[in-house]
């Protein structure tokens, strides 16, 4: 069995991260031991990596190190023989590197560096927030350093799984399996359901759009539905349902409740027109999941009424979904999903897609106040469609989807992919229809693992 050393501080920190690596990630056999200087791994073998701590052994007092002036200002990119990439981003630690026969020192804290990114601490110390009191994307240290769109924690599994492999080859490590994950949030049922709203779209085509062009199609558009010629323009789930069972997937559709604000109670889920949707997702072996209203991603009571109404109303257990706006309170969001028995969450990205938590597993997520590993798990959400409609053209779109599938395909991982069922066929929307459609027929192409 393996040995794994570790400092006589922080130790709930330090196991946390370690059983995600061996247990978790590389799934082998170890023991935790206590008393070293730095991280050492003792193969059976006897043969030893050492990684330098360069972190938790600054604070030993518990949670001393939730400050923001311990988040370092630029991290520095280094090579060795042991990265899967070119080169590899040291968020603590430093290049050094000393390899012979029987052991190996490592300079790069990945322990630390993973635990920072997976943990999302910096958000905690870090107060800057947007208009809707989200964590911004430009605030964080790996979008300033330019490495949001790398998966480093998985590049630090790697990493050690190339240095063990070095010292015994006989080891045997966990296999991971690429997997499409395919979500819809459903902010409105229809883009139409009443009158008034098709009046406010007309509003919008020409106020806002400025467009005649978009005003008379929306007319000849609401006609069509009407006289049962066209579905409205938001009754894209039958569609959305052909297009996953094409290439033998699933989809996850994530519905609200009753909310407080304006951002919410686009529809009733107790309504007609709901559970006739509901009923058609569930009979085709499609998922349900919660999209908790604006106000509920801090608010226990506020969230535990959502889920008991969907679970109500749609006659099926709740277990997984993705907050409205991707709002998030560490570590109170993540809190309030575990304890009201929720398996996983999928919110963790930005108004920027890429790898928010450095990572495209799934993991069971850790309150850094309690000092607890949570049940829930978070699967990071890698591309949001609403990400990229004013930035690109559909073909640069579409190439930057693929890009981040290609890199998540690299390490065997999760790509999350959110797609609202009203980003299909509004004039704003219409162009890039395509785009969805070509994504799930690369997806599906020969030889893509």
């Amino acid at each position: 069995m393996i040995e794994v050393y570790i400092p006589n501080n922080n130790l709930k920190e330090r196991k946390y991260i370690v059983d995600l690596f061996f247990n978790k990630f590389l799934d082998l056999e170890y023991v935790i031991k206590i008393g070293s200087k730095d991280y050492e791994i003792v193969l059976k073998n006897s043969k030893k990596i050492i990684i330098k701590d360069a972190f938790f052994n600054n604070f030993p007092d518990d949670l001393e190190y939730l400050k923001l002036e311990n988040i370092p200002k630029y991290v520095i990119y280094t090579e060795n023989q042991f990265m899967p990439e070119e080169d590899i981003p040291i968020v603590y630690g430093d290049e050094n590197l000393t390899v012979n026969k029987d052991e190996i020192y490592c300079g790069i804290d990945i322990f630390a560096s993973s635990f920072f990114m997976l943990t999302r601490w910096e958000e905690y110390v870090n107060r800057e927030r947007d208009s809707h009191d989200r964590f911004p994307s430009e605030a964080s240290l790996s979008f300033k350093n330019k490495f949001l769109n790398r998966p480093i924690v998985n590049e630090y599994i790697e990493m050690l799984k190339k240095m063990l492999i070095s010292l015994d080859s006989s080891l045997d490590f966990k296999t991971h399996s690429y997997k499409f994950i395919l979500t819809h949030d459903i902010d409105h049922l229809y883009a139409w359901d009443s009158f008034m709203k098709f009046i406010l779209n007309l509003a919008r085509d020409l106020i806002r759009r400025t467009s005649l062009k978009n005003f008379f199609n929306s007319i000849a558009y609401y006609a069509k539905v009407k006289l049962k010629i066209k579905n409205d323009p938001y009754d894209t789930y039958g569609y959305i349902m052909d297009l996953s069972e094409s290439i033998g997937v699933k989809s996850y559709f994530f519905f609200m409740a009753e909310g407080l604000t304006s951002y919410d109670n686009h529809y009733s889920s107790s309504s007609d027109s709901a559970k006739k949707i509901i009923s058609n997702i569930l009979s085709r072996g499609h998922y349900l999941g919660i999209h908790p209203t604006y106000n509920a991603y801090n608010n226990m009571d506020q969230f535990r009424k959502e889920r008991d109404e969907l679970e109500k109303n749609f006659k099926t257990k709740i277990a997984f979904g993705r907050e409205h706006y991707l709002r998030f309170e560490l570590p109170t969001t993540w809190q309030i999903w575990n304890d009201n028995n929720i398996l996983w969450d999928s919110t963790l990205n930005y108004d920027v897609d890429g790898f928010r938590c450095g990572i495209c597993y799934e993991y069971n997520v850790f309150n850094i106040l309690t000092q607890e590993s949570l049940q829930l798990k978070e699967k990071p959400l890698i591309v949001m469609d609403a990400n990229n409609i004013d930035k690109l053209t559909p073909i640069e779109m579409e190439d930057h989807i693929k890009e981040l599938i290609r890199k998540v395909e690299k390490y065997h991982g999760e790509f999350v992919f959110l797609w609202h069922n009203s980003s299909f066929n509004t004039a704003k929307w219409q162009k890039y229809k395509s785009v969805y459609e070509n994504i799930i027929t690369y997806h599906n192409r020969e030889g893509k693992r």
